[in-house]
This record gives C-alpha cells, structure tokens and sequence, in this order.
C-alpha cells in the first residue's frame, strides 16, 4: 500500500504517462461518441479495469503497484473532425480536485488548443504554472496539422523553457478524423529545433511504428509511448526496441479507458522482460523526462 510521506520522499511505482477522465459518468461520452462514428474503437468495461471513483481507483492502484496517473486536461474547443476529444479527458477543476485529496497520486497533462492562437499558449503556460502538471498533450488530429505546423512551435519553446515534455498522439486516429497529420516523421524538425524539449510519440505511432522508432533511435530527445495499444497488441518493432537500443526510450501508458490497467500490466508480464528493462518501461523511463513527478 502507498502511503503519503513526508516532504522530499517520493512514491515509486508505475507511472502511466495518458489517462482519459476516471469518472463512470464518462462511459456515457465514450458510447455516445464511438456509435456516432461507427468505428471499432474498444473501451474496457470490465468492473475491475474500468471506470470508477477515484477512491476506488486509488485502491486499484495501490494493488497493482501503480504510483502515478497523468490524466489528460483541457478545456473545451473546436475539433477537425467528428470526435469531440475534449469530451472524454478532464477538465482543469476536475483534475485538480483528484490532486488535492490525493496528492501524488494523480496528475495532469494539459491538452493544448492550437485554434486559439497566442490565448492557448497563455492558456497552457498558466497550466505549468502549477507544479501538478507534468507537461503538455497534443491531440493532433483535433487540428489535422502535422508536428512540424508553426502553430505548435510556441507550445514546443513553452515545454523547453519549463523543462517539461510535450507529448503528442502519434500515428492513426482512432476515430473520424484526419490521420496524416500523426505521421511519427513530423517531428523531424521540431527535434532538430527545439532541442531542449523532449517529444513523447504516444500511441505507438501505429501504422507508421517504424517511422516512431526511427524517430526515437535518431533523436535523444524523442521517446516512444505504449498508450492506446496493450502489450499484445505491439508491433514487434516496439518490442525489439524496448528489449535493445531503446531501453531507455519507451514508456509505459494505457490511454484508459481504452486500455484498462490490469489488462495491460497482466500483458507486460508476458514478455518476459529484464527487471531493468521493466523498471524502465514501467518508471525509469518516465521519471527521467517528466521531472515533475513527485
């Protein structure tokens, strides 16, 4: 069981870097959302690994030896397509009210919004004002803009100057929305350049999961996440990866709901991993870029 210590001591553990919102009211958003689409889009319904109040959740972390969850944060906004993300992630009271009763245990990534100009860089720079929020999100498909687009190079100076990651999902959308946009390879540039920040490619990158780890393997400053795809279901790429030149390069995280923690940490065990490379996927990895985590 995790217990809250005192100043200066920290919780270790699992430390998954996307989370959707927690709260069963949100199942509703997820149903809603997906039948408007059509599209084969998986969320975990299973009463153990799903949904739940954050009590309950704190309880289910405390099993699996999960020290940490970052849920996505944003407020609400325009989207490029049909999917609305805004309405299956956290907003910025609900978030922040998981924070104060249960300290270190949840905290926030924030989702920026690239439609609102120089507004949404404030926006996002009031959020790292406070040392809960680990760093920035980038839903890419919200914009249909690829990660080389000048309007997200002020967000890539903001995470720089604060020393925080921007993570992005990388690859396909998983709903009616634009997916070029995702393609791993467009943060060529914005590594080059913005040298001081680190970019986390969630999602695996999928379909283009070679172009992610290429990505990863040419930049020291470009990691690889696992959120959205549960460790069966990782392209042997991943894996090679994470057993070889990548070992300090990929991070864990579910997206959840879409992949409930149970599930995913059951999968991990099945590929026999080194402990070392297991702290690192689970923690290691992690700690060393989102160095706000308590």
């Amino acid at each position: 069981m995790f217990e809250l210590l005192s100043p200066g001591v920290s919780l270790r553990g699992t430390v998954d870097y996307l989370c959707n919102s927690i709260y069963p009211s949100r199942a509703d958003d997820w149903d809603r959302l997906i039948a408007a689409q059509g599209v084969q889009v998986k969320v975990r319904r299973d009463p153990v690994d799903s949904f739940t109040e954050p009590g309950e959740m704190v309880a289910r972390m405390d099993e699996l030896g999960i020290a940490t969850l970052m849920i996505v944060t944003g407020d609400e906004h325009v989207h490029a397509g049909s999917f609305h993300f805004h309405e299956v992630t956290a907003r910025w009271e609900e978030t922040a009210e998981l924070v104060e009763r249960y300290p270190g245990r949840f905290t926030a990534l924030w989702c920026i919004n690239a439609d609102i100009g120089i507004e949404g860089v404030r926006r996002a720079a009031f959020a790292l004002d406070h040392d809960w929020v680990m760093g920035l999100y980038n839903h890419v498909h919200s914009y249909d803009r690829p990660f080389d687009h000048a309007d997200f190079y002020p967000y890539y100076l903001l995470c720089g100057e604060r020393g925080v990651p921007m993570a992005m999902q990388a690859g396909t959308s998983g709903g009616l929305m634009p997916s070029e946009c995702g393609r791993p390879i467009g943060v060529d540039r914005p590594a080059i350049y913005f040298r001081d920040t680190n970019f986390l490619l969630s999602h695996t990158g999928w379909p283009w999961v070679d172009e992610a780890v290429a990505m990863a393997l040419k930049f020291p400053n470009v990691y690889l996440g696992t959120a959205a795809y549960p460790p069966r279901h990782w392209d042997p790429a991943v894996v090679q990866f994470l057993q070889g030149p990548g070992r300090r390069k990929v991070i864990f995280g579910t997206n959840f709901p879409t992949v409930g923690h149970r599930h995913a940490l059951g999968q991990v065990d099945e590929l026999c991993l080194s402990d070392e490379v297991r702290h690192n996927l689970l923690e290691g990895n992690a700690r060393s870029i989102f160095t706000r985590l308590p």
